[in-house]
Formats: structure tokens, sequence, C-alpha cells
């Protein structure tokens, strides 16, 4: 119980980090809508209503060709310069609420190309970006970290069971003889079994508090001074270490008490 705890305490809060980082990552996939140029106040603010309408749309903020120019100024003032005007059109930036399906937005959104008109609501776009290199790469790469991460949660799941369930069938195997002895003279079977169980929810407990004691030392330690140089140590999407430590407590109990339970039903068949 003590490794299995020590082994939980340390790969859910790694888990919630990385996690958490690929979405923040993947909050960043965004649609660029430019308004056609000469379009009135009226059709901004009609096309800003029909984005915000628009399925899967999270946020829509708009981006006067002003606050584009100074922007991109900033970045490269000598090219900005030179030309002494502004080329750049008034946008809406559209941020989704699931990334993966930003190319629905797209669809909705962009002139359609069969000479048909495009709908009242969106005359007012000129063009429709997705900036599709960028998004593959971060849905890619955000995709691969989550199957890996859900892939490893999984195998220590099942491994922390099978240690856990090893480990009581060996103590119980141990003491058979005695199961069987009180089993012939006449003991029901609640009566052998809750000495056990007791027994385990004793073991569970000691086991999770030394658990919670070495992850203390630990964050104490060696986390919370390194939290300040690695952002991921200092995530904020991290379960709260006290939330952390009676998680790990009632799991130890609980794991310890049903095990012992029913791992005792076949010595008690005799």
């Amino acid at each position: 119980m003590l490794l299995t705890a020590l082994v939980l305490g340390v790969f859910i809060p790694i888990v919630q980090a990385t996690t958490g980082t690929a979405n923040e990552v993947r909050s960043r996939v965004v649609v660029d809508v430019y308004v056609a140029e000469r379009t009135s106040r009226e059709g901004v603010a009609t096309l800003r209503a029909a984005l915000e309408r628009t399925p899967n749309v999270k946020g829509v903020e708009f981006i006067s060709k002003e606050q584009a120019f100074e922007r991109e100024r900033r970045r490269n003032p000598d090219a900005f310069d030179i030309l002494g005007r502004n080329p750049l059109p008034d946008s809406f930036r559209v941020t989704p609420v699931d990334p993966g399906a930003v190319d629905s937005i797209v669809a909705r959104l962009e002139p359609p190309k069969s000479g048909l008109s495009p709908r009242p609501e969106l005359a007012a776009i000129d063009e429709v970006r997705n900036r599709e290199d960028e998004t593959d790469k971060i849905l890619s790469a955000t995709s691969l970290v989550k199957l890996l991460t859900a892939g490893l949660a999984a195998l220590l799941v099942l491994a922390s069971i099978a240690l856990v369930a090893n480990t009581i069938r060996l103590s119980l195997f141990a003491r058979r003889r005695e199961i069987e002895v009180m089993r012939l003279v006449g003991a029901t079977d609640w009566f052998i079994r809750w000495p056990f169980v007791i027994e385990g929810v004793f073991v569970g407990f000691m086991g999770g508090v030394a658990a919670i004691g070495l992850l203390t030392l630990a964050k104490e330690t060696l986390i919370d001074p390194l939290s300040d140089r690695f952002a991921l140590l200092a995530a904020p999407d991290t379960i709260d270490f006290p939330v952390l430590a009676l998680l790990l407590l009632a799991a130890c109990v609980a794991v310890s008490a049903v095990g012992s339970g029913l791992t005792l039903r076949r010595f008690l068949r005799v």
C-alpha cells in the first residue's frame, strides 16, 4: 500500500499538469475572420452576433485595423514604417470550444466558392483563416500527449490493483490453516472475516499515512523550492495537496478493506 500510494501520489499531479498544459496549448487554436473593406459598423455588429451564434464558438474578439497595425509594427517596425499606411483590415479572432472541430467553424463561415451569395449576416466576411499548419501541429502534439498519459494511467491502475491483490492474497494464504480451523469449529463467515477486514483497514491506513508523510517531505524539500523555476511543477490545474492526501488515504483504507474481505472468500470454502 505504501508503494502504490507513493506511485499514485506522484503520478496523479503529473497527469493533471501534463493534461492542463496540453489543454492550454490547444486553447491557442483560433480562427481569423477578416472583415471586408468599407463595412459599416452595423455590418460589423451583425457579423459579430452571427459569429457568436455559430456552433462550437467559445469566444469572439474584435481586432480593429488600428490595433492590428500597432501589433504588427511592434513586431517589425522597419517594414511597416516604410509603407506609410495601414494595409490591414478589421478582423475577428474566434476561439473554438473544441479545437479538434475547428474545421467545422471554417466551413460554416468561409465565403462560398460556387458563386452563390453568402448568408446575409456573413456578407461582411472577406476571408477566413484557421492557421492550418500551426493548428495541425498543436492538435497532433497535444493529442499524442493525452493518449500517452491516458495509456500510462491505465497501466498504472492495473499494476496497482494487481500489486495490492497479490499482496493481500499472499498474506491470507499464510493464515489459511487458522481460517480452516475456525471454519471447521463452527465460526460464521463474518466472524472470521471481520478481524481480517479490520486488520486490512489498519494496515491500509498506516500505509497511506506513511506514503503521505514521504510525499509531504518530498514536496517541502524538492517540489516547492523548484516550482518557481519550472512551470510544470507550479501548474495551477493540479490537485491541491491536502485533497490528494485525503484521496490517497481513503483509497488505501478502502482497497485494503475490500481486498481483504473479497480475497478471504476463497479460504472460507471448506
